[in-house]
């Protein structure tokens, strides 16, 4: 079972800058990678990537962050072309749809981006992180979370991350991989019968009556039976 757990960066002002500028880049390069897949009829990511990976890296991307934008954006498209088949955007001649149809997917400057182990290491004991950046790899950024949350942490973390802006601060989800629950098996039943004399009446022959409500019963009784005499 698959479940995300995040955490706060504090970074230096200086961090905090080049994390900024690595957003920004990384999301305007995905939003042209999305002006050539809807020109090009959104190929597959492969053909998609012999178009755009070229110049990815020579605007200072690494390889792996020009791989994460080039299946960001195809991902994105791969999301709207099944809501459109679910048809979560409205009939085919529908404003809504012909809106999402017309024009390339366009990504927000804080929009997340994903990292993998090649561009972000976790520091569990110290609770910092080395990230790679546009300005270069930045090594021991702090981040903040519940004992809880860094226990999942340590225990189940696996695959990527993405780093988000949020309000001027800078979050970093992570994706665990929790293992399964063992099913419990019964090894039998009883059926329960609910009633109003008695509460409740299992199909064993038990007869739960309760004990407090017996009582209430028999004062309610008796004072019923002083008020007629009056």
């Amino acid at each position: 079972m698959k479940i995300v757990t995040q955490v706060k960066l504090m970074p230096e002002a200086d961090h905090a800058a080049a994390l900024r500028s690595t957003l920004r880049t990384v999301n305007d390069l995905a939003c042209w990678v999305s002006e050539e897949a809807f020109a090009r009829g959104v190929p597959r990511e492969y053909e998609l990537r012999k178009h755009t990976y070229p110049r990815l890296k020579a605007e200072g991307l690494g390889a792996q962050a020009a791989q994460h934008v080039i299946k960001k954006v195809r991902d994105a498209y791969t999301t709207l072309h099944a809501n459109i088949r679910a048809g979560n955007l409205g009939k085919p001649k529908s404003k809504r749809r012909i809106k999402a149809e017309s024009k390339p997917i366009t990504f927000r400057p804080q929009a997340a981006q994903p990292y993998d182990d090649r561009c972000l290491s976790w520091q569990y004991d110290q609770q910092t992180v080395s990230i790679w950046t546009t300005a270069g790899r930045i090594k021991n950024v702090r981040f903040v979370c519940s004992a809880d949350a860094l226990k999942m942490l340590q225990q189940h973390r696996k695959g990527e991350s993405d780093l988000i802006e949020r309000d001027g601060a800078f979050y970093l989800i992570a994706t665990c991989d929790v293992p399964e629950a063992e099913t419990y098996e019964p090894d039998g039943f009883i059926g329960v019968d609910l009633g109003i004399v008695n509460i409740a009446t299992t199909s064993t022959g038990y007869q739960a009556a309760g004990r407090g409500l017996n009582r209430y019963r028999k004062r309610q009784l008796a004072l019923r039976a002083k008020l007629q005499k009056k």
